[in-house]
């Protein structure tokens, strides 16, 4: 799970040496020369023929040759995600934007390259990681490439399939690990990331200080320690202190253990990297315990159905989120405007939610890689590995930063992250403290090696 996007640096060549320096090659007698006709002049000389460029070769691709995912008219990509189960909120959103953005694509543009249409093959994984794994073997072999995987747990489940059988899929899943990995599409800022602008802020304008007691509470599972590595490279660089970490498991119900050790802590400010339906027990339990510190979380916490009910004072009161971009219907972003016609368009139900801004991103950015693809002739698997490769960028104009693209050493990722407000005058009860927040130890984090 998931959600902001920077710029990269293309690496480009030098230019190429001089030959100074090198020995000239050995020199060999001219002919001898002859004298010319008495009475007529040598012939003038005439200079060589002025160098032209060589024509731009305009000989099109050939058309893609059909194979796993393509039948060479219609492009299917599969959609891994939690419909049912604890994580159906996100789940669901997040497949809802990926929906409404082919929707456009196949309706307005003709699809991919203009002339292939997009289906979505969307199978429920419960965000449990063996159903993961199997709804994966059961489409694999009719889609060309994941355009979205739900879930830290369910990404790393897959890696070494997807390594196997050389397919590309798209983690809505934010871990720093994907950056560097050959078959991962990752298209915004790691939770890493947010983690070190939050803090950067909470110490910053958001009136914290380094002496304060800083605490964390997190899920107890790859997602939870991603947040953690965070906020210990946060520590290090900014020069606070963690003063616990208090650990609960996906599911759990009951959070009196954890809040009585926040509260034993006295923590003045706790970062939580939870999921919605436990984000709402532990901050439930701490209002009735009366423990009211600052709280920050990672995207994947918030839904704004936590502030339709009796802790709606308490968050506004309370929490900052930490997640992606723009707001919801940013009146001065022309592509968030043109996301917003086509939900009218396309999905009119659809509620103000950054889950479906997330997922309308990944189809965003699954249409300028398999445009890349078909540009070259080629979509296969291969071909959109190949094609990934030879990106510079996944830009989403003004809706959300652009990613430093290239082979996975040379990736850069969006290195800014958006401060949120609890605030219900807002769409999806979130208001920008601060957009695109860029932090000096952000961009300073080093992204982990592929394995």
């Amino acid at each position: 799970m998931l959600i902001s996007l920077a710029f990269v640096a293309v690496s480009c060549g030098g230019d190429d040496d001089s030959t100074a320096g090198t020995d000239a090659p050995a020199a060999t007698d001219a002919p001898a020369a002859t004298d010319a006709p008495a009475g007529t002049d040598a012939p003038a000389a005439t200079d060589a023929p002025a160098a032209t460029d060589a024509p731009a070769d305009t000989t099109p691709a050939p058309d893609p040759v059909p194979g796993p995912g393509f039948d060479g008219t219609t492009i299917k990509v599969g959609v891994l995600t939690a419909l049912s189960g604890p994580a159906a909120l996100i789940g669901a959103q997040l497949a809802n934007g990926q929906q409404v953005y082919f929707d456009y694509l196949n309706a307005e543009v003709g699809g991919i390259a203009g002339k292939y249409p997009v289906e979505i093959v969307l199978e429920d994984h419960l965000y449990d990681t063996a159903t993961t794994v199997q709804k994966y073997g059961k489409i694999k072999n009719d889609v060309l490439m994941f355009s979205q995987v739900m879930g830290t747990p369910s990404v790393f489940a897959l890696l070494p399939l997807l390594m196997e059988d050389n397919i590309v899929a798209a983690p809505a899943s934010q871990d720093a690990f994907w950056v560097r990995e050959q078959n991962l599409f990752p298209v915004i800022e790691p939770y890493q990331i947010d983690v070190i602008n939050g803090m950067a802020y909470y110490l910053g304008d958001g009136g914290g200080s380094v002496d304060d007691t800083i605490c964390a509470v997190i899920q107890n599972d790859v997602y939870g320690e991603a947040g953690l590595e965070g906020l210990q490279f946060a520590a290090d660089q900014m020069g606070f202190e963690i003063a616990t970490v208090t650990r609960y498991g996906a599911g759990d119900q009951d959070f009196t253990a954890q809040i009585t050790e926040l509260v034993n802590t006295e923590c003045d400010m706790v970062w939580a990297t939870a999921l919605p339906t436990e984000f709402a027990g532990i901050t439930g339990t701490a209002a009735q315990m009366g423990f009211a510190p600052r709280w920050m979380a990672q995207s994947p916490a918030w839904v704004d159905e936590l502030a339709a009910g009796a802790l709606k004072d308490y968050l506004e009161a309370n929490v900052w989120i930490v997640a992606l971009g723009q707001e919801w219907g940013a009146p001065d972003s022309a592509d968030m405007a043109a996301m917003l016609d086509r939900v009218a368009k396309y999905r009119p139900e659809q509620e103000p939610d950054y889950y479906f801004t997330f997922g309308y991103l990944q189809a965003w950015a699954t249409h300028q890689l398999l445009d890349a693809a078909a540009a070259r002739g080629d979509l296969s698997r291969e071909g959109v590995i190949t094609a990934m490769n030879g990106l510079t960028e996944l830009d989403f104009g003004d809706a959300s930063p652009a990613y430093g693209y290239g082979p996975p050493e040379d990736r850069n990722p969006p290195r800014g992250s958006t401060i949120f407000e609890v605030d219900t005058s807002k769409p999806f009860s979130l208001g920008a403290l601060e957009t695109n927040k860029t932090s000096p130890e952000a961009e300073a984090y080093v992204f982990p090696e592929a394995g």
